[in-house]
């Protein structure tokens, strides 16, 4: 199978963050706006998509991003990938099953990979046979500092349909670095507060009792997110959410990483 490929290299110009080289092979495409946010702010912005805004049959992608000293770099990608099903024999994949990030110790990283149910609206609800995500992140002389897969896989007799209730939504944020203790102290004073309030919401408000037919009534809440702190001296956050509505994590996301604003120079997911 041939591997497309992309590389994105940045690099101080004239006090700047700057891409210095960029390269993408079909599907992949790479797109670096001249101008993202404040003119006062040094970070750059990189937009990934595949063509066709999906992935199908035989693609398989590979990219390395190098960010030099002293920069900032922002990747997005395509929000709304699509793996389109395959007929008969044939096999549609998408394969996100180890992103590796290497930092050095006055680095700063944050993740943001959230997965949805597909068009849950008209039914189509976690209809695949496999996902696996993992993140990896290493320190100086590669020492392991996060460790991380998510997995959800079709299996007799529940399948992932049932096992995730009527969650369609499911995402991990990560926090790393230094530079962004500020921002980690409030999303983990956020959390506890906001899930503090779930659980004093009646389950009426919450439209979420999960058995209607029994006595005891299990109740779900329809948003639930969890924190905790990893790495040496607690230099990360990681975030884990679950959610009924994709506009919710959203909200979420938009809250949680409005402080970093100045060191991008735009509000992330406003």
């Amino acid at each position: 199978m041939e591997m497309e490929k992309g590389k994105v290299v940045v690099e101080k110009v004239r006090g700047k963050s700057t891409v210095i080289r960029s390269f993408s092979k079909y599907p992949l495409k790479f797109i670096t706006p001249r101008k993202m946010g404040s003119s006062i702010t040094d970070a750059v912005w990189i937009y990934s998509l595949t063509y066709g805004g999906g992935i199908v049959s035989g693609d398989s992608i590979s990219v390395e991003f190098t960010i030099g000293d002293d920069c900032t770099a922002v990747l997005t990608t395509q929000s709304s990938t699509k793996v389109y099903k395959s007929l008969g024999s044939k096999c549609s994949e998408q394969v996100l099953e180890k992103q590796v990030f290497r930092v050095v110790s006055d680095s700063s990283l944050v993740i943001v990979d959230w997965f949805t149910s597909g068009r849950h609206e008209s039914g189509e609800k976690w209809d695949f046979e496999l996902y696996r995500s993992s993140n990896c992140i290493f320190a100086e002389g590669n020492q392991p500092v996060f460790l991380d897969t998510v997995l959800l896989e079709q299996s007799s007799p529940v399948d992932i349909a049932e096992r995730m209730h009527e969650y369609q939504v499911i995402a991990m944020v990560l926090i790393y670095g230094p530079k962004l203790k500020h921002v980690q102290d409030q999303v983990q004073e956020n959390v506890k507060r906001l899930m503090s309030q779930q659980l004093q919401i009646p389950s009426t408000r919450l439209g979420c009792c999960a058995k209607t037919n029994s006595d005891n009534c299990l109740v779900r809440p329809a948003f639930i997110a969890s924190c905790s702190a990893f790495g040496p001296k607690g230099m990360g956050v990681v975030v884990r959410v679950a959610s009924t509505t994709t506009e919710a994590v959203y909200r979420f996301l938009h809250h949680q990483l409005a402080g970093m604003e100045p060191l991008l120079g735009v509000s992330p997911y406003s």
